[in-house]
């Protein structure tokens, strides 16, 4: 798969070498990606040349065993990687995503978040959190979870059930919600991320995402907690219960999902580009990408890609400089992560117009573009949460900007 990436004004070597990269891991995606999401099926073997070529270590700096890549490097390369397997692409993005915001806001101790990473690095795998409960809904809306915490000699051993666990198969950690008692600094309790070793005695995974709309491969199943242990050490980021949280998609770590999904359009638009340049119908003697109506379509999806990815670029790179203030990082991000996954959404939906009838059968990936395209809108912060983000932020910057203009004198 060429890693062609539109639009990129310039590339250091090291994001030449990642877009080099993942277009090969790709391309070696692109070619099982039909079959297992036929049979919706994990992919277990994408998961080897990713550890081995080094990819998922990539942004960890030298001193955690990565080579220090920043966000618009993995931004690069999420999105080449999601044109051959938005599935593998979204459990790699959660994998990002989770421990380069712990890295940046240093959230675990040093200690711990050492010990994760040279794990990782020498087993593979990957690490994401597990929130979702059944009852419980998005844990972004507020909610706690149920999830049973039993104090045990060293640790604790949790005992319940969570649900949508992406990337669940090849889970080296579980960074795992749950509310410990009240203690003398948190009255009603905590709530605390429990690093579950992947490998713990009474843990289990039930293949609960089989059959699903879209992204099939993401092994978005079910983890089951059979009073698994956790020691003390790996009880991290707790917060007394009734203390504001931080808020969803506050970290720049967040946007190599972003890409992931924009990556999916940018797939459906190279496929109905082809197709329209090589569909030659007998009553026309020519491709119908010689039909004006074609070059619309054609070009309407272009631009939104274009205009998303210019965003996605550019809000990166700020972040990658160090631009955005922290208190601005929730309010930056967020609209980016619409601005994507509603953009992926439109230009599957136009890729199957220029299909026509092809592009609802398997002779063509197009229909499975569209349903993974979809997948976006459910990952944090959904659309509501994000333009509340966005609104409350310009309405705070206009408030801001009266309090300090002097009005003008009346006559």
């Amino acid at each position: 798969m060429h890693a062609h990436m539109p639009g990129l004004r310039s590339r250091t070597p090291r994001q030449q070498e990642i877009l080099d990269l993942t277009g090969t891991l790709a391309q070696q995606c692109a070619a099982r990606a039909e079959a297992n999401d036929n049979a919706s099926v994990f992919p277990h073997e994408n998961y080897g040349p990713l550890h081995r070529s080094g990819y998922l270590n990539l942004f960890l700096p030298e001193r955690l065993g990565g080579r220090g890549a920043n966000v618009f490097d993995m931004v690069l390369g999420q999105e080449v990687l999601a044109r051959g397997c938005a599935s593998t692409a979204l459990v790699a993005g959660m994998h990002f995503s989770l421990l380069g915001r712990v890295i940046d806001a240093q959230a675990w101790p040093a200690a711990v978040l050492a010990e994760i990473c040279a794990v990782l690095t020498a087993d593979g795998g990957t690490i994401n959190n597990c929130v979702t409960e059944a009852d419980l809904g998005s844990i972004s809306r507020g909610g706690l979870p149920a999830m049973q915490a039993e104090r045990a000699e060293g640790g604790w051993r949790l005992s319940g059930r969570k649900i949508f666990v992406t990337g669940a198969p090849v889970l080296r950690f579980l960074a795992t919600a749950v509310v410990l008692p009240p203690s003398e600094d948190a009255p009603q309790g905590s709530l605390v991320s429990a690093l579950v070793d992947g490998r713990a005695a009474g843990l289990s995974i039930e293949n609960t995402w089989n059959g699903s709309l879209g992204l099939r491969g993401c092994g978005n199943d079910d983890v089951v907690y059979d009073r698994v242990f956790v020691p003390d050490a790996r009880i991290v980021e707790a917060l007394a219960i009734g203390a504001p949280r931080r808020p969803q998609g506050g970290s720049a770590w967040a946007l190599p999902l972003a890409a992931g999904v924009l990556g999916v359009a940018q797939a459906a638009l190279d496929t109905a580009s082809h197709y329209a340049n090589n569909r030659i119908p007998a009553a026309l003697g020519q491709p119908i990408a010689s039909q004006p109506h074609i070059q619309q379509w054609i070009g309407e999806m272009a631009v939104k890609v274009q205009a998303a990815r210019a965003v996605l670029h550019d809000v990166t790179r700020a972040c990658a400089a160090g631009e955005i203030a922290p208190e601005a990082m929730a309010a930056t991000v967020a609209p980016v992560k619409y601005l994507c996954s509603n953009t992926a959404c439109a230009v599957t939906e136009t890729a199957l117009r220029v299909a026509g009838g092809f592009s609802m059968t398997r002779s063509l990936p197009l229909e499975r573009y569209f349903r993974d395209a979809r997948g976006g809108l459910f990952q944090p912060p959904q659309d509501d949460l994000a333009l509340m983000l966005v609104g409350r932020a310009t309405l705070a910057d206009e408030q801001a900007r009266a309090a300090t203009t002097t009005p003008p004198a009346e006559n």
